[in-house]
């Protein structure tokens, strides 16, 4: 199916259609929401995404309901995906996600900004025609929390990935949303 972006409103009924088909089966399925879904939804700092990136607990009947709600709702079979487990901290990141409501069958989580900035600036891909990349979300999240310095940046990432150094295309990346010089 041709690639078609969700709106608020589809990714709402889309969801809701798949705790209801959950609810019917006598489960609920647990949904940690990021990326776009998060910014569509939760933030309406876009008007679209084109998919949701998810980590879902009963991962193997919500792919199946999934292609239910994709068929029944003109959605491409893919439009919930775990493609971002790569990009995920690890376990102390758990402890940093708020639900929100979406009606039985269907419990949905989704990380605080901090985290979410952490995320988006280890991605950081950059815009592609036909792909709006990562940076429009960490300008909207470095300007959402007030981040003031590169510095307070890299506490936000260090917070999550302690190992890992903030990327060298993050880091410009914030000097420029913040208009620092280059050292």
């Amino acid at each position: 199916m041709p690639y078609e972006s969700l709106s608020r409103a589809k990714l709402t009924q889309a969801l809701r259609r798949l705790g209801e088909l959950a609810h019917e089966q006598g489960v609920t399925l647990e949904l940690s929401l990021y990326g776009g879904a998060v910014f569509t939804l939760v933030y309406g700092s876009r008007e679209t995404t084109k998919d949701v990136d998810a980590v879902v607990r009963q991962s193997e009947l919500a792919q199946k309901l999934a292609v239910k709600v994709a068929l029944e709702l003109g959605l491409p079979e893919d439009w919930l995906n775990d493609h971002v487990k790569q990009f995920l901290a690890e376990k102390e990141a758990k402890r940093q996600l708020t639900e929100i409501e979406f009606g039985p069958g269907l419990r949905v989580s989704v990380p605080t900004a901090a985290y979410l900035l952490a995320l988006k600036l280890r991605a950081c891909r950059p815009p592609l025609p036909g792909y709006a990349g990562d940076h429009g979300d960490i300008r909207f999240l470095i300007q959402k929390m007030q981040v003031g310095s590169v510095e307070a940046a890299e506490a936000i990432y260090d917070k999550f990935f302690p190992h890992d150094s903030l990327p060298v295309a993050a880091r410009e990346l914030v000097r420029a949303t913040l208009g620092e010089p280059r050292p």
